[in-house]
């Protein structure tokens, strides 16, 4: 009778509690606090009534001289540090997701933004998986044969030394890299990146992995220790306008006067240059040709990208139909 009472005391006073919470938000969220409390209620309702149920359940249900009922104290105890798990991980999806909804949408402040994205979820991962190992530790120790065995592991300065000098090559150490990588301040979600000489933006930072989108749209999945350990060009680290250059091979007697003017009637006339800068320089030179390169900028990765692929057709059609005798040629006639 008394398990019965507390028990049925627990689902009114988890029933209580859910009518309480959904009043006292809805009076609250009218104000300031709206953002944090209504998706926090909406999250948290479910798990937090399952923790009072066990917790109830867990009490109400002392040890007594039956033979399963032992067994089944400790089922609810393990069932009461699971849902107890599930609530805290809830909870800590909801500040993630809060925290990226404060975050302001104008351009202006967007390297900001796109920093604060890729901080926050790497670390809201690792405390997820922090919540579910210490979890999983308490539901071990709970075992007799088990909880002796995680003590003599946990105060044991030998294995910890080798699981620390094995993290450099497991995924416990691509973790590790994923926060340095994220807190560098080296790329954030949405830079432009070129590794290995692909070209891409990255799409996702993860605990384990970097996820880049290509040119072409495909995916590169990189190690996060591959950041940290090797060099890569980040072309929007301090904003995302990118200057775009081409380069082009043509003869020494080619006017470069005349090839800036149709630079800049090219370069003008595109979309995608962003009405900053441009410039067309001799770069170098060679025997046989000199070297000219077109720099121009966009508002982003993208548009850069497009605006070389325009700006190289538009000169080497200029140079073909216009000044085919400043294309590269080899010259083999003898000059006094």
């Amino acid at each position: 009778m008394r398990t019965a009472l507390i028990v049925l005391a627990a689902l009114a006073a988890a029933m209580v509690v859910d009518l309480v919470s959904g009043v006292l938000v809805r009076r609250v969220a009218r104000g300031r606090y709206r953002w944090l409390l209504d998706p926090l209620r909406h999250a948290c309702r479910r798990p937090a009534a399952a923790v009072l149920l066990a917790g109830a359940l867990y009490y109400a249900l002392p040890p007594g001289p039956a033979r399963w009922q032992p067994y089944l104290r400790h089922a609810i105890l393990l069932i009461l540090v699971a849902v107890g798990a599930w609530l805290v991980v809830k909870a800590l999806h909801v500040a993630e997701a809060v925290a990226f909804s404060r975050l302001p949408s104008d351009p202006v402040t967007s390297r900001r933004v796109r920093r604060a994205r890729t901080q926050i979820r790497p670390v809201r991962r690792l405390t997820v998986a922090v919540v579910t190992i210490v979890a999983a530790g308490l539901i071990l120790i709970t075992f007799r044969p088990v909880r002796l065995f995680g003590v003599s592991v946990l105060t044991s300065a030998g294995v910890v030394g080798a699981l620390i000098g094995l993290s450099a090559r497991t995924a416990l150490g691509n973790a590790f890299a994923g926060i340095q990588v994220a807190f560098a301040d080296g790329l954030h979600v949405g830079d432009v990146l070129v590794v290995d000489g692909e070209w891409g933006r990255v799409e996702e930072v993860k605990l384990t992995n970097v996820v880049i989108r290509l040119w072409d749209d495909r995916m590169l999945i990189l190690p996060t220790t591959y950041f940290t350990e090797r060099p890569f060009q980040n072309w929007t680290r301090n904003e995302s306008r990118v200057i775009g250059k081409i380069q082009l091979h043509v003869d020494h007697t080619a006017d470069l006067d005349d090839l800036r003017r149709e630079a800049r009637r090219l370069v003008e006339s595109s979309p995608l240059w962003d009405r900053g800068q441009w410039v067309l320089q001799m770069v170098d030179s060679t025997p046989q040709t000199v070297v000219i390169q077109v720099q121009a900028s966009a508002a982003d990765g993208a548009s850069a990208w497009d605006l070389r692929c325009d700006l190289r057709e538009g000169l080497v059609r200029y140079l073909r139909d216009e000044h085919p005798r400043w294309l590269p040629r080899t010259r083999n006639q003898y000059q006094p």
